[in-house]
């Protein structure tokens, strides 16, 4: 019988539970966390698959090069850690060799300048005809900065930064050929909140936080699977440009999804807005009840509501 992707990862999870950790935290962050006194480092590895994450006719090499970087370290960002590191293995099929490869390169070393990451090592090797990229990122932050999903609060308000829905709006306007739409560009080039989550990361009063990838829908889940909660949306506060399923079942938004405390949400936004220029808005609450309620207007929603998933 065919298992969806999250039951899959909890499988290996729990094939792998018995082993010795050698000191790395076990499977169920964004990223693993190896505690180094007062400091630690966290790491993560995602992969990009052409015709599935990208279009090589939509998308230019530089683009594809930057996004990889970007969806990597948008993870160590949800740790509340700075990205300070990469590694980079590439498989490429003969049309990509040469040119293709050259770009892609430019884009990936473009981004993770501007973001001060080193690349310090990766693979190179060939592919019968797709393109399959697989960066490992790394990052360091205080231990006592380090965010999880497992720590939300019942009360605690549930706050994302940015606005959602753009990526997936702009995926829908790539497949019906509206590659220059600003949904459309933003789809191409993700951008991690790396500044935002280590700023967060310092605030004792941030709880548990992870990056939007698979939507809200399916992003919520997680928070409340590991902090053992329920959750409470508000639909009509959600803040997005578009439909609100874009907002909440569309991926790659690579926006922050957090829980504060409620007695400091209005300060923490503040703050945050005047640190990074980067909106925090509340958009529902932790509960006690196990499960999340959708609501628009103050009323439970006809909506089904659901995120991504590969599998």
């Amino acid at each position: 019988m065919k298992k969806s992707e999250f039951s899959f990862i909890g499988d290996i999870a729990k094939l792998f539970g018995a082993l010795p950790h050698n000191g790395f935290e076990p499977i169920g962050d964004d990223c693993t966390v190896l505690p180094m006194g007062e400091e630690a480092l966290v790491m993560t590895t995602d992969m990009l698959i052409e015709d599935i994450h990208f279009l090589r006719g939509a998308s230019s090499a530089e683009e594809v090069g930057e996004k990889s970087l970007m969806v990597n370290i948008s993870d160590v960002a949800a740790m509340g850690a700075k990205p300070v590191a990469t590694l980079l293995s590439i498989a490429l099929p003969e049309s990509a060799q040469g040119e293709w490869a050259e770009a892609f390169m430019r884009g990936y070393y473009e981004a993770s300048a501007r973001e001060g990451v080193a690349l310090v090592g990766g693979d190179t090797t060939a592919s019968r005809d797709k393109i399959a990229i697989n960066v490992v990122a790394i990052g360091r932050a205080p231990m006592a900065n380090i965010k999880r999903r497992s720590d939300a609060k019942v009360g605690d308000a549930i706050c994302v930064t940015g606005k959602l829905g753009i990526s997936s709006k702009g995926l829908v306007d790539i497949m019906f050929g509206d590659l220059n739409t600003v949904a459309a560009k933003a789809h191409r080039r993700a951008q991690a909140r790396t500044a935002e989550g280590v700023w967060l990361g310092a605030r004792n009063d941030v709880h548990a936080m992870m990056d939007i990838s698979d939507g809200i829908a399916s992003d919520i889940n997680h928070i409340m699977e590991l902090s053992k909660v329920g959750a409470r949306v508000e639909l009509n506060s959600i803040p997005t440009d578009y439909d609100i399923r874009y907002a909440t079942t569309g991926g790659e938004d690579y926006e922050l999804l957090l829980t504060v405390a409620p007695e400091s949400i209005e300060s923490v936004a503040k703050a945050l807005y005047e640190a990074t220029g980067t909106s925090l808005t509340k958009i529902g609450e932790i509960t006690d009840t196990g499960y999340v309620e959708w609501l628009e207007g103050g009323k439970p929603t006809e909506l089904e509501l659901k995120g991504f998933t590969h599998f």
